[in-house]
C-alpha cells in the first residue's frame, strides 16, 4: 500500500517542481497585475474598446474576457504583450474561429482598441455515429469492429443559445444503447458575470453491462436479450468565475439505476454495487475547482491548466455505493524553440472507503486517467496516479479554401504536429481483487501525428507500444462540437 502513495507524491512533486506552480503560473499573469502599477512613465489611456463581427455574441460577453476597460491607463511598453493576453483570452471562450486585438492613436493622445470576432456556427443539428465500447481500438481488437455494437441517432447544440456563451444540448439515440437527454448551462446569469448554473437530465439503456474486470484487465460483460441496465439521471449544478482563468463548480446528481437482478449473484458479481437491490437511488455531491490560462485552451502550447475537487456518493459513510472521492490533475505546457513544446501532465484521485462497490472502482482507462499504449485495457483501483510526458514540434500549417462563400468560414485552418511521448502510471486495488496490471508501476510509450483543424478539432493518431510487449497504431479524435 505505501507504494501508491509514493507514487502520487512523486508524480506530483515531479510535475510542480518542473511547472515552478508555486512561484509563478503564468508570465501573462504578471502582465495582468501589472496593468494598474506605475512602472513606467510611458503610460497612455484607453478611451474605448470597439468591437465588431459578433452579430450573435453580446457586446458585454466579449469584453468580460477582456484584462483592460475603457479609462485604464496601461503601460505603453506592454500593449503588444497585453493586447496579445487579450485576443487569448476572447479566443479561449470557443465562440470564435479568428480574434485580433489593435489600437489606433487619437488626437487627445489616447488610444482606441479595436477588436474583431469572426463568430462560429453555433447550432449543430448532426447524425450521430458512436461507439458502445470506449475507443476504437477495444471495439476493433476486442470485439472485430462489430457493427452492432454502434449508436446511432441524432444531437441538437445551440452552444451561443442566447448569444451569452449559453449551451443547448438534446440525445436522441437508438441502437446497441438508448439515449434521450438534454441540458442547458448559462456560465453568466448575473449582472456582474460571475455566477452561472446548469441542468440536465436524461434516460438511457444498455443493451450489455460490465461486471467485472478479469485477471488479465478486460471487461467481462453481461449480456441477453432486450435491455440489461437503465439509468435516469439529473444534475443541477452552479459556478462561480470572478476573475479570468480560475471557476468552482458545485454540483448535486440524481440517479436511478437498475440492472437485471442476474448481475447480482454469486455467477456474476454480487459487489455490483455492494447490495442485492437492483435498483438503486444514487445522489452525488461535489466540488470542483478548475484553472486555464494558456494560449488555447482546446490544443495549449503555452500555460497551465490544473483542477481538484471533492466529491461524496451515497447518503452514508460505508458499504453500499457510498464513496468519498478525491481528485486533481495538473498540466504544464513549455514552449521551446523552433516550434518545439513539451507537456507535463499528472492525475490522480484517492476513494474512501476502500472497500468500494463495483461501479465505484474506475480508475487508468477512463478519462485522463489513461495511458496510451494500453487503451483496451482497464486498470480499476481506488487510488491511482498518471503521467504523462510529451514533446511535440509543429511541422506544417496551411489552410484549405473553401471554393463557395460562407460568411463564417472562409478557409479550412490545417496544422500538424508530430510528437513522441512516455506515460506511467499506478493504480491500487485490494489484493482481492487480483489482475496482471494493479498495484505495479505501469509504463508505456510511442510516437504519432497531432493534426489540428477546424473549431479546434484534434485528430491524433498514434504508434504505441507498452510493457507487456504489445504494440499498434491508435486513432483518436477531439473537439468541442
Amino acid at each position: 500500500m505505501k507504494n501508491i502513495f509514493k507514487i502520487i507524491v512523486y508524480c506530483s512533486f515531479f510535475v510542480l517542481k518542473n511547472s515552478s506552480l508555486f512561484s509563478q503560473i503564468n508570465i501573462d499573469d504578471g502582465i495582468i497585475a501589472s496593468l494598474n502599477k506605475d512602472s513606467s512613465n510611458e503610460r497612455i489611456k484607453i478611451s474605448s474598446i470597439n468591437v465588431t463581427g459578433n452579430k450573435h455574441t453580446k457586446y458585454f460577453i466579449i469584453l468580460r474576457e477582456v484584462p483592460f476597460k475603457a479609462g485604464d491607463t496601461l503601460n505603453k511598453n506592454l500593449l503588444p504583450q497585453i493586447f496579445k493576453q487579450a485576443r487569448a483570452q476572447v479566443y479561449n471562450i470557443n465562440l470564435f474561429t479568428e480574434v485580433s486585438v489593435d489600437s489606433i492613436p487619437l488626437p487627445d493622445s489616447t488610444l482606441q482598441v479595436n477588436i474583431k470576432v469572426k463568430e462560429r456556427w453555433y447550432i449543430f443539428p448532426t447524425p450521430q455515429f458512436q461507439l458502445f465500447d470506449r475507443n476504437f481500438k477495444e471495439w476493433i481488437k476486442i470485439y472485430n469492429a462489430d457493427l452492432d455494437r454502434v449508436i446511432y441517432g441524432l444531437k441538437f447544440a445551440h452552444y451561443n443559445f442566447s448569444g451569452r456563451r449559453d449551451q443547448l444540448k438534446v440525445f436522441l439515440l437508438n441502437g446497441y444503447a438508448r439515449n434521450i437527454s438534454a441540458s442547458y448551462s448559462l456560465p453568466y446569469s448575473n449582472a456582474k458575470l460571475t455566477e452561472g448554473f446548469g441542468v440536465s437530465a436524461g434516460f438511457t439503456q444498455n443493451r450489455e453491462a460490465g461486471y467485472m474486470i478479469t485477471d488479465s484487465n478486460k471487461l467481462r460483460n453481461y449480456r441477453k436479450e432486450g435491455f440489461v441496465r437503465s439509468n435516469f439521471n439529473a444534475s443541477l449544478s452552479y459556478s462561480k468565475r470572478k476573475g479570468f482563468f480560475k471557476s468552482t463548480n458545485i454540483g448535486i446528481g440524481f440517479n436511478r439505476t437498475n440492472v437485471d437482478d442476474s448481475i447480482l449473484t454469486s455467477k456474476f458479481n454480487p459487489t455490483y454495487f455492494n447490495d442485492q437491490k437492483k435498483q438503486q437511488n444514487i445522489f452525488d455531491v461535489g466540488l470542483n475547482v478548475f484553472y486555464a490560462n494558456t494560449n488555447n485552451n482546446n490544443y495549449p502550447q503555452k500555460g497551465i491548466i490544473y483542477n481538484y475537487g471533492i466529491s461524496k456518493r451515497g447518503l452514508g459513510f460505508r458499504g453500499g455505493i457510498n464513496a468519498l472521492t478525491l481528485s486533481g490533475s495538473i498540466s504544464k505546457f513549455f514552449t521551446h524553440k523552433r516550434s518545439w513544446f513539451s507537456i507535463i501532465q499528472t492525475t490522480a484521485l484517492l476513494k474512501l472507503p476502500f472497500e468500494q462497490a463495483f461501479i465505484n472502482r474506475r480508475a487508468i482507462g477512463f478519462g485522463s486517467l489513461s495511458l496510451r499504449g494500453l487503451e483496451v485495457y482497464i486498470v480499476d483501483g481506488v487510488a491511482a496516479a498518471v503521467t504523462k510526458y510529451t514533446l511535440t514540434k509543429e511541422i506544417v500549417s496551411f489552410k484549405i479554401p473553401i471554393p463557395f462563400k460562407i460568411k463564417s468560414l472562409s478557409n479550412i485552418p490545417v496544422s500538424i504536429f508530430a510528437k513522441t511521448f512516455s506515460d506511467v502510471g499506478y493504480s491500487y486495488l485490494p489484493n482481492k481483487y487480483y489482475s496482471i496490471l494493479n498495484n505495479k508501476l505501469l509504463y508505456t510509450g510511442g510516437f504519432g501525428l497531432d493534426i489540428l483543424t477546424l473549431y479546434d478539432i484534434v485528430i491524433k493518431v498514434e504508434y504505441s507500444f507498452n510493457q507487456l510487449g504489445e504494440k499498434g497504431l491508435f486513432l483518436r479524435g477531439k473537439g468541442n462540437y
